[in-house]
């Protein structure tokens, strides 16, 4: 037997249709406000009262959204969201919560029913809003990002949020009434990603920067150092971030490059170390060597530096090494820069005064002969008794007499 999979049309409604619903509501209210008339009366009076009442709760919006002097403080998101509380929304809460006391017909009952759905997804959907663009304004603006480009574009970050947040009002909305929303939401499903995969590189960048607000890896104004390269952060822009180099010239990368690389912030350091490597000559007294750290303890506090450690570390070629290690407690490059040739001067004149000599490089080379004996780079002098003796007659000369 076979079987019939195609959708049951849905039934066409005519304007005769919708007169009679029309008619059937007002006769059903005409006839319910006549019988119940009291009821409706003190309905009407108590849901006026708590329309007023939610009334000026949404007149608190404004005075809460004043407490905040930059205006992007929490109470100010707050206080903005309840002043986009919409009236419609007030008069169907008020309604839904006295219709059960009157007894309304069911038409009457379901009608309000159906636009207290309504007001209040679409109300929840505005709240929503209000809230995410808050919390994104409050967080650029605390963090000093609120003369960026990504300021500028905050239009876009809204529109795409609108975008969302009413989608799946509407949604919620059709879903309460009855409508197969399963194809829409595929459909939405599949635009959407149709969309992400042609724009996956500009959203990329645009949550990048959203994930430099919120996780604040650094800010404008930074010194940070990221693979090889190293710079101050001018801009964080909606998609890459201008960084000024050490050298003057502008570096330009992209937020999602830039995140995905290790990025150290040198403006968030608590101190900078320095170390200095000392080179001591071998004929220096072993006791002296000993007094060496002390010595450089000494002098590096005498001039306000954080000694950290010092002491021998080899044999070299020609010197015996000495590493000193302190800390600059400043951030910033030029202190430590400053210390480090204060301290390298005050050590030179400590050690002068110590006996403590700092040699030159000194390299010797030998010559060898063939048989592995060596070669002396001087001719070799007879001593004087050698050049004075006197020589013996050569066999089979002849000898003269004077």
């Amino acid at each position: 037997m076979a079987t019939n999979n195609t959708a049951a049309p849905l039934p066409k409604i005519s304007a005769d249709d919708v007169q009679q619903q029309v008619h059937t509501f007002w006769t059903s209210s005409a006839a319910w406000i006549s019988e119940y008339w009291l009821q409706v009366a003190i309905a009407i009076a108590v849901g006026t009262g708590l329309s007023l009442g939610l009334l000026w709760l949404r007149s608190l919006g404004p005075r809460l959204a004043k407490r905040s002097s930059s205006g992007t403080g929490w109470t100010a998101v707050i206080g903005r969201a309840i002043e986009r509380t919409s009236t419609f929304f007030i008069i169907m809460v008020a309604a839904k919560l006295v219709s059960g006391y009157a007894g309304p017909p069911a038409i009457v009952a379901t009608t309000i029913d159906f636009l207290f759905t309504v007001a209040a997804v679409f109300q929840a959907a505005t709240w929503a809003r209000e809230l995410i663009l808050g919390a994104i304004e409050h967080r650029t603006r605390s963090e000093n990002y609120s003369g960026e480009a990504l300021m500028n574009a905050m239009g876009l970050i809204r529109l795409l949020v609108t975008i969302v947040v009413f989608a799946i009002a509407l949604v919620v909305v059709l879903d309460n009434l009855g409508v197969n929303v399963t194809g829409l939401v595929a459909g939405l499903g599949v635009g959407g990603i149709a969309i992400g995969l042609a724009a996956q590189g500009i959203f990329a960048d645009l949550f990048a920067a959203l994930a430099i607000i919120f996780d604040r890896p650094f800010r404008r104004g930074d010194a940070i150092m990221y693979d090889t390269s190293s710079g101050t952060v001018e801009e964080i822009g909606l998609k890459s971030t201008r960084i000024r180099g050490i050298n003057g010239e502008e570096r330009i990368i992209s937020n999602k490059n830039l995140l995905n690389k290790e990025i150290i912030n040198n403006t968030q350091r608590d101190r900078r170390r320095t170390k200095l490597l000392l080179g001591l000559a071998y004929e220096t007294d072993p006791d002296l060597l000993d007094r060496v750290p002390n010595i450089l303890k000494e002098v590096v506090e005498a001039q306000a530096q954080v000694f950290v450690r010092a002491g021998f570390v080899a044999f070299g070629a020609s010197t015996l090494d000495f590493e000193l290690e302190f800390d600059t407690p400043f951030a910033d490059f030029q202190h430590a820069y400053d210390a480090r040739h204060k301290v390298g001067i005050a050590v030179l004149r400590r050690f002068t005064s110590e006996g403590i000599n700092l040699p030159f490089p000194i390299q010797t080379t030998y010559t060898a002969a063939p048989d592995g004996r060596l070669v002396m780079p001087y001719p070799e002098v007879q001593p004087v008794h050698e050049v004075c003796a006197p020589r013996e007659p050569t066999p089979g000369a002849a000898s003269s007499q004077v």
